[in-house]
C-alpha cells in the first residue's frame, strides 16, 4: 500500500507522527496554539486529491470525517478549518485545525500567523 512513500522532510520536522490509518499517516503539528492535525495519504508522488484513485479518495474523506468529529469532540472547538494547500510542501496533505473565537489568529487563517510551539494542545476535559 505505501510502496515508495516517504514523509516530506518539512512535515517530519514540524510534526509528531501519531500513527497510521488505513490510508493516511496521522500527524500532529507541533504548535501549542491550536489542535492541528494533518492527514497524509501514503501514496508516493501524490500532490493533489484528484490524483488519488477513487477508492483512495473515498477513504481519505472517511478518515477526514472521523478525525474531524473526534477532534471537535475532544477539543470543543467553535470551527474546524480544513485545507490542502501544498504551497510550501508539495506532498498531498490535509490540515485539520480546531479553531476558537479567542485563538491568536481568529478569524484569519492560521497559516499566515503560525509559529511552532514547544508543546501540543491537550483535549478539553469538558465534553
Amino acid at each position: 500500500m505505501s510502496d515508495g512513500f516517504e514523509l516530506h522532510p518539512h512535515l517530519a520536522r514540524d510534526c509528531r507522527v501519531l500513527g497510521d490509518l488505513p490510508l493516511c499517516r496521522l500527524l500532529l503539528m507541533d504548535d501549542s496554539q491550536y489542535p492541528w492535525f494533518i492527514l497524509v495519504p501514503r501514496r508516493a508522488g501524490a500532490r493533489e486529491i484528484y490524483q488519488l484513485a477513487d477508492d483512495d479518495r473515498a477513504q481519505l474523506w472517511r478518515e477526514s470525517h472521523e478525525l474531524s468529529r473526534a477532534a471537535m469532540q475532544a477539543f470543543g472547538g467553535y470551527k474546524l478549518n480544513l485545507a490542502a494547500l501544498g504551497n510550501a510542501v508539495p506532498q498531498l496533505h490535509v490540515h485539520h485545525v480546531v479553531r476558537y473565537q479567542h485563538d491568536p489568529a481568529w478569524p484569519a487563517p492560521v497559516f499566515a500567523s503560525c509559529r511552532r510551539g514547544a508543546t501540543s494542545p491537550r483535549p478539553s476535559t469538558s465534553a
